[in-house]
């Protein structure tokens, strides 16, 4: 009997291994993934506990030394991507604990939706990322504002209409997969809790 998934994980965004998805094998419509890691540090986790791959939270159902298992729903993979490719590096980050640091900000795990990479270019000192959104996410995003990429919590640069810009520095480029993105490719995005409270309020006050 597969772990119950619990629904209030929370993460920081702040990556702690990149893993590979070494076995990915259709399950009923979703699939059950095999996922390989070095530094994630596997000691503390448990069977139900939750693991953030690519921004998208699930439940881990097997451990095998340094490899995890989950099950991945055919609903989670209709509104991601990058969890269906056997061989792929994804980000990893577990859960947090009510002793962790926030070193980027609230999490959840449920991508909101998929955007588009438009551009990626290097600024010397930093490189530029401009991502396109759909149409229903671009209003709750904002200049200073969080933003996850395929679970690395970011900083809003700049907004023009429904593309944002976010600035990576060198070592985001080298603890996370953001290195390997080019224009055209599609990425996990994930706004910030705080700008969907702030449109409950207001929709509350109308009300």
């Amino acid at each position: 009997m597969h772990p119950t998934k619990s629904e209030c994980s929370m993460f920081s965004g702040i990556i702690a291994d990149v893993g590979i998805i070494e076995h990915a094998k259709d399950r009923d419509g979703g699939l059950d993934l095999s996922i390989a890691t070095h530094a994630l540090g596997m000691e503390d986790v448990q069977l139900g506990d939750s693991i953030a791959v690519n921004g998208v939270c699930l439940t881990v159902v097997k451990i095998d030394g340094n490899r995890f298992s989950v099950n991945v729903s055919r609903e989670t993979l209709n509104c991601t991507v990058g969890l269906e490719v056997q061989g792929v590096r994804v980000n990893l980050e577990k859960a947090l604990r009510l002793a962790d640091r926030l070193g980027g900000h609230l999490v959840s795990g449920h991508v909101d939706g998929v955007g588009e990479v438009v551009e990626f270019t290097d600024l010397e000192e930093s490189w530029k990322l401009s991502v396109r959104v759909p149409q229903s996410l671009a209003k709750y995003i904002a200049v200073k504002g969080s933003i996850t990429i395929n679970g690395v919590s970011l900083t809003v640069n700049q907004v023009e209409s429904d593309v944002f810009s976010v600035n990576l520095v060198p070592y985001t480029l080298e603890v996370t997969t953001l290195n390997e993105l080019r224009a055209g490719d599609k990425v996990n995005v994930e706004i910030d809790l705080i700008a969907r409270y702030v449109e409950r309020i207001m929709q509350a006050r109308g009300e």
